[in-house]
């Protein structure tokens, strides 16, 4: 697979955290918070999962080196968790695709994470930096503008589930299922093939 460029790694990012997906989980979280402590909550939340993320992209080559992990490793165990992923958005799960959700307002668990900083965001900015180091700044950017779409999702969920409705919300979620589904096996075969070459 060719270096990303900044449209994909958002695009890419954008399909891993899944905004649109979890719309009705959104809402129903939302439910559960005063009005007035909304936008505080949100901005909150966001800016966890951005921390988080932001972590793993700078110190994502040193954590691999510490942990004796190949590109090529983090390549396949990316696209397996994508693949896993992909699979309960395109065949829905009752608890969801990340499991059931929490009562009470959200304190970075489960809307920061695992929604939107979970397993297979941190192995796709992982990725991205291992894949072209020297572009970071690009990373961080495309990073950047996908927690602000997170934010703009989270403060109009109830809207766009009204706009929407349950059914076309369900169809967005199963399409980017769908094309994740082929994000992760391409993922996986690059770093199939990678290894393959190098024995």
């Amino acid at each position: 697979m060719d270096s990303p460029t900044f449209l994909s790694a958002f695009i890419l990012l954008l399909l891993v955290t899944d905004p649109l997906g979890g719309i009705p989980l959104f809402v129903s979280l939302m439910k559960q918070v005063p009005k007035e402590r909304r936008w505080r909550m949100i901005i909150r939340e966001v800016s966890v999962a951005f921390g988080v993320l932001l972590l793993f992209m700078v110190f994502g080559r040193q954590f691999l080196q510490v942990m004796h992990l190949s590109q090529t490793s983090l390549g396949i165990a990316g696209g397996v968790i994508l693949f896993l992923i992909a699979l309960r958005m395109v065949f829905p799960h009752p608890d969801g695709v990340f499991g059931d959700a929490q009562q009470g307002e959200p304190y970075i668990v489960p809307l920061a994470i695992p929604l939107l900083a979970g397993p297979s965001a941190l192995a796709t900015v992982l990725l991205l930096v291992s894949r072209d180091p020297e572009r970071i700044w690009l990373w961080v950017g495309a990073l950047a503008l996908t927690m602000l779409v997170c934010a703009l999702t989270l403060a109009f969920s109830e809207k766009i589930s009204q706009v929407l409705g349950e059914q076309v919300t369900t169809a967005f979620e199963r399409l980017m299922g769908l094309i994740l589904t082929a994000i992760a096996v391409q993922m996986l075969l690059d770093g199939i093939k990678t290894y393959l070459a190098g024995l």
